[in-house]
């Protein structure tokens, strides 16, 4: 397969490339400073006829990141979108656009299916750039409609796993919990975490989401389809985990009610999941976790 990739150096472009690589593929992923996703894409960026154009370029970061630059996000993700769009219908029209969903924009009181994704209000904190993600399923169905385009999108719950930035962004709970115990075992830091710990969050290895949705590329279109774990547990519950696996007293952890920790649960539903792809594979908490923490360790990156 020819596939083009927007946002290749994050997290999770760098796991698609690693197993699209493996499987011999041709691949195409400029960095930000080869291809500008907030001005129009140059036609000149590739004389190739794609197969594929894996979409996963975003202007956001976890977080309380959202509450700070809702317009920011709006006018960012929207010029990326658009570009992206364009680029794909005035290009590569025989490419099938595949692209990310977020689960931030269901409204709290759904209950996560995919006819509601575009049902309701967000949650006011998460709403410029759940939006833009909204605004992003219709240009795609819009170009269907005119075009006869193919499009695929995935809604992915909270991904973890190795090969996390390491930069100064605002990191996604998992990963500020890895990091905070660590520290509070290795350095004797207090390890101090947002809310009670009573909120609930679901978590998906990132290899297996990788592999679900190369499954599924060439065997769905014009879909969005929720991809999950199907299950989530409290804060409380990763930090009891990561603390046995660190060698950590769980009981030292300070839980700090006046921090913003968004939603009190979020699972995506995947009863469509499961109906296409009836044996997914699932990699263990414990196990995924250990995987985590071990390469947090190997490459020093929260010491």
């Amino acid at each position: 397969m020819k596939i083009f990739i927007t946002g290749g150096s994050g997290f999770l472009g760098k796991a698609f490339i690693d197993r699209l690589i493996k499987s011999e593929n041709y691949l195409q992923a400029p960095t930000s400073s080869q291809c500008d996703l907030l001005t129009p894409i140059p036609k000149s960026i590739s004389n190739i006829a794609f197969d594929y154009i894996l979409h996963l370029a975003v202007w956001t970061q976890a977080g309380d990141f959202c509450l700070y630059h809702q317009g920011e996000q709006w006018l960012n993700n929207q010029l990326i979108n658009s570009n992206v769009l364009k680029w794909w219908q005035e290009n590569q029209p025989q490419a099938k656009l595949i692209f990310m969903g977020t689960s931030c924009a269901y409204a709290p009181e759904s209950d996560l299916l995919e006819e509601q994704y575009l049902q309701g209000n967000p949650i006011d904190e998460l709403r410029s750039y759940a939006m833009t993600k909204r605004m992003l399923l219709e240009g795609a169905f819009s170009l269907e409609k005119q075009y006869k385009m193919k499009y695929l999108c995935f809604i992915p719950s909270t991904l973890y796993g190795p090969n996390y930035h390491t930069d100064d962004r605002q990191m996604h709970f998992i990963f500020d919990l890895i990091k905070k115990i660590i520290r509070g075992k290795e350095l004797g830091e207090e390890v101090v975490l947002w809310g009670d710990g009573l909120q609930c969050r679901e978590l998906m290895y990132v290899e297996d989401f990788v592999s679900i949705a190369i499954n599924l590329m060439n065997k769905v279109n014009n879909e969005i389809i929720n991809i999950g774990a199907g299950e989530e547990h409290s804060i409380k519950h990763f930090a009891k985990i990561i603390s046995e696996i660190v060698g950590y007293d769980a009981n030292k952890i300070i839980y700090d009610t006046n921090k913003y920790v968004g939603a009190k649960s979020k699972c995506l539903n995947i009863k469509k999941l499961l109906s296409i792809a009836p044996k997914i594979k699932k990699t263990d908490l414990h196990e995924g976790l250990t995987k985590t923490i071990e390469w947090s360790y190997k490459t020093k990156v929260y010491l």
